[in-house]
C-alpha cells in the first residue's frame, strides 16, 4: 500500500486506495506516533463525502483500541471545527475525514496537530514512516462516542467578530455550501440579526452536483446567478469541508481568491489594527500583500504552497495572518487554521464597517495600492510536461512575452517575477495530478498574454 501525504493530508479514490483496510492502517500509524508523544485524547470529524461517517467511525475505533479517549463529532462538520475542538475543547489531536475540494470519487485523511492546525511536516513524516509496519487492529464491538462541536464553535466565532454591526443595516447574503459540510453555518451565526441568509446547494450530495466542490469561478455559476436574481449584497461560497472561501460581489461577479486575501489582510491591519506580528503568504499569492504590508510597516514572509508551511511559521513566530491562492486563510488570533466561515464573517464585518459594497472596497484598494488581475490554468501532469517543468527550473527564461524577469524563485516550482511586480508560477499540484500555471499582472490583457506565453513553453 502506497500512502503519500500531500500538501494537506492523504487523498485517494474511494474503493481503490481509500479502503477501510488502508484507512485503519493510517489510523494505526497515526495513533502510534501520538502515543509515543504522550497524547491521550483525539477528535474525529467527517464531511459529506461518500461513506465519510463510516470511515470516521472506524478511525475512532482504531484510536480507542490503541488506548485513546476518542470521540467522533455528532454530525458532519467543517475541517476548522476539528481544529477548533483541539484548541478550545481540550483535545490533543484530531482527524478529519475529507478530500476537501477534490472530485467526488476521492476521500481523504487530514491530520490536525496538537496546536489546532494542519499537521507539521515532522508529524506527517513520522506517520508515513510507521505505515510500513502498520497493523490492522480488530475494532469489532468497540463503541463510538460522539461529541457536539458545532454549538461551542458557533458560540466562540461570535466572540471574535463585532456582531453589533449585524444589527445596524438590513442586508441580504447568499451562502453556497456547494453540498458540503458548511451547510447552515452562516444562518446559525446570523440568526436574529438584520442579515438575512439565502442558502443554496445546502444539502448533502456526495456527488457534489457532478464536479469537485472547489470554490472556483467555473463551479460558482449558480451562486453568481442567485446573487443577481435576488439583488443580494454579497455571495459567499465554501468548499466541501468548509475551510476555503470564495466571494461574489453585489453584481454577481466572481472575486478571485487573491483579492479575498487582500481584503482580509487590509481589514486586519487597517481596521482592526492587528499589527503585532508577521504576515505569511504562499509563493502563489498576490503582490498586493507585499505592498500593503510595506505601507503598514508589517513584515511579510513567503513560503511554499500548502497551509502546513504557513503553520510551520505559526509555531516559530507570532503570525497575524496567513493565506494562500486556493482560498484558504488563517486569522490566527482565532485559529491557526483556514476557516471559510470565519473568513466570510470578517469580510461581512469589513463591508458593514466601511458601509460599502465589495466592488467599491476593491476599487479603493486598487486606487491605494495598484491594480492586480489574476488567472490560474491547470494542465494534466503528463510525463513530458513534468520533464519540461524540470527543464525550465534548470534553465529559466530571461523574458516572457514583453516582460523582463527581475527575480526567479524555485522554492516551489518555478516563479518568474517581472519588473512591474507581475509574475507567473509553474508548479505541480500536491493534491491532484496537475501542473498549475498561475499569473498575476496589473491589467487583464497582460494576464492573458503572459498566461498564453507560459502555456506555449509546455506545448512548444
Amino acid at each position: 500500500m502506497q500512502v503519500k501525504f500531500g500538501t494537506d493530508g492523504w487523498r485517494a479514490v474511494i474503493g481503490e486506495d481509500f479502503t477501510f483496510e488502508n484507512v485503519k492502517r493510517v489510523a494505526f500509524a497515526h495513533a502510534k506516533v501520538l502515543s509515543e508523544q504522550g497524547k491521550k485524547k483525539v477528535i474525529v470529524g467527517y464531511d459529506h463525502r461518500f461513506m465519510s461517517e463510516m470511515f470516521a467511525q472506524e478511525v475512532c475505533r482504531v484510536f480507542k483500541a490503541m488506548g485513546f479517549e476518542a470521540y467522533i463529532t455528532n454530525r458532519s462538520c467543517t475541517t476548522p471545527m476539528v481544529s477548533f475542538a483541539i484548541k478550545y475543547m481540550g483535545f490533543d489531536g484530531g482527524v478529519m475525514i475529507t478530500a476537501s475540494h477534490n472530485p467526488p470519487e476521492y476521500n481523504g485523511y487530514k491530520i490536525k496537530d496538537s496546536f489546532g492546525g494542519s499537521a507539521t511536516e515532522g508529524l506527517v513524516k513520522r506517520v508515513e514512516q510507521e505505515l510500513s509496519s502498520a497493523e490492522i487492529v480488530d475494532t469489532r464491538g468497540i463503541k463510538v462516542e460522539s461529541i457536539n462541536v458545532w454549538g461551542e464553535y458557533i458560540r466562540k466565532v461570535k466572540d471574535f467578530i463585532n456582531t453589533e454591526l449585524f444589527y445596524e443595516k438590513e442586508v441580504l447574503i447568499v451562502h453556497d455550501a456547494m453540498y458540503g459540510s458548511s451547510v447552515n453555518t452562516y444562518s446559525q451565526v446570523l440568526a436574529g440579526t438584520k442579515i438575512s441568509t439565502i442558502p443554496i446547494r445546502s444539502y448533502r450530495d456526495p456527488l457534489f452536483g457532478g464536479h469537485a466542490p472547489e470554490p472556483v469561478e467555473k463551479h460558482l455559476l449558480p451562486l453568481m446567478e442567485k446573487v443577481r436574481s435576488v439583488g443580494a449584497f454579497l455571495g459567499i461560497a465554501n468548499d466541501g469541508d468548509g475551510d476555503r472561501i470564495a466571494l461574489v460581489d453585489e453584481r454577481g461577479k466572481f472575486v478571485n481568491a487573491q483579492l479575498v486575501y487582500v481584503l482580509l489582510l487590509y481589514h486586519l491591519l487597517k481596521n482592526k489594527g492587528i499589527k503585532d506580528g508577521i504576515v505569511v503568504k504562499t509563493v502563489s499569492t498576490t503582490y498586493l500583500a507585499d505592498r500593503i504590508c510595506q505601507r503598514e510597516g508589517v513584515e511579510l514572509k513567503e513560503v511554499a504552497v500548502g497551509f502546513k508551511n504557513i503553520n510551520e511559521l505559526i509555531l516559530q513566530e507570532k503570525v497575524i495572518f496567513g493565506g494562500e491562492e486556493s482560498g484558504g486563510y488563517g486569522i490566527v488570533h482565532f485559529l491557526p487554521e483556514r476557516d471559510g466561515l470565519f473568513s466570510g464573517l470578517n469580510i461581512l464585518e469589513l463591508l458593514l464597517l466601511k458601509d460599502k459594497n465589495l466592488s467599491q472596497i476593491i476599487e479603493e484598494i486598487f486606487k491605494n495600492y495598484g491594480s492586480a488581475y489574476y488567472r490560474r490554468y491547470d494542465m494534466r501532469a503528463e510525463e513530458d510536461k513534468k520533464k519540461k517543468l524540470a527543464e525550465l527550473k534548470s534553465h529559466p527564461p530571461e523574458r516572457l512575452a514583453v516582460h523582463k524577469v527581475k527575480k526567479i524563485n524555485t522554492s516551489d516550482g518555478l516563479k518568474l517575477v517581472f519588473e512591474n511586480d507581475g509574475w507567473i508560477l509553474f508548479r505541480a499540484s500536491g493534491t491532484e495530478p496537475l501542473i498549475r500555471v498561475y499569473v498575476e499582472m496589473p491589467t487583464e490583457e497582460e494576464v492573458e498574454r503572459v498566461l498564453q506565453e507560459g502555456i506555449k513553453l509546455f506545448e512548444g
